[in-house]
């Protein structure tokens, strides 16, 4: 075991003259190594993941619910590109809307149907209808932005009609253009 030694006056006059003038410190801290903290694992998400993969790979296939991407587009033979273009990018004016939030597929054909016609008699030639994501029904999947597709093609007033600008609702809701009444 170690025993203390009380320095004698030559150590601490050697000391004082090889340390020099000493400052005293005003922190109180140690300044030590950065910590790298381990980044957070989304555990619920991981789950919710590995949920949605055994869905897919185990549920019934059925290719009418398949959806070939976010954006609906179509246009008709003869449609220039230049007028496809510019509703696309939202440069001919809007004339008419209709919302389609909160009705059934049966509800929303009605609607779609009487407001076409609608506007074809008003000399509306171009419109937006707003058909929703799809995040509140079952499944979360977007079932009237898929039928309101089908319904426009099968349309013979129908020209073209695309997915609206993210200001005008995105994936949401499409542009349609109709033929001008004469």
């Amino acid at each position: 075991m170690p025993t203390e030694s009380i320095p004698s006056e030559e150590d601490i006059l050697l000391f004082r003259t090889t340390a020099g003038p000493v400052i005293p410190v005003r922190q109180d801290t140690v300044a030590g190594r950065a910590v790298i903290k381990p980044q957070p694992v989304p555990l619920q998400s991981l789950a919710d993941n590995r949920l949605v993969l055994m869905e897919m790979s185990t549920g019934p296939f059925n290719p009418d619910i398949l959806e070939t991407g976010d954006e609906l587009q179509y246009r008709r033979d003869g449609v220039q590109d230049r007028l496809f273009r510019k509703l696309r990018t939202g440069q001919i004016r809007i004339q008419a809307e209709l919302d389609l939030h909160g009705l059934s597929v049966v509800s929303a054909r009605t609607r779609v149907t009487e407001f076409l016609t609608k506007c074809r008699t008003r000399e509306r030639n171009c419109v937006r209808i707003i058909h929703g994501k799809g995040l509140g029904s079952i499944n979360g999947e977007p079932i009237l932005k898929k039928q309101l597709g089908r319904w426009l093609q099968r349309r013979n007033d129908v020209l073209a009609y695309c997915t609206a600008r993210p200001a005008d609702g995105g994936t949401g809701a499409v542009y349609v253009l109709l033929k001008k009444t004469f």
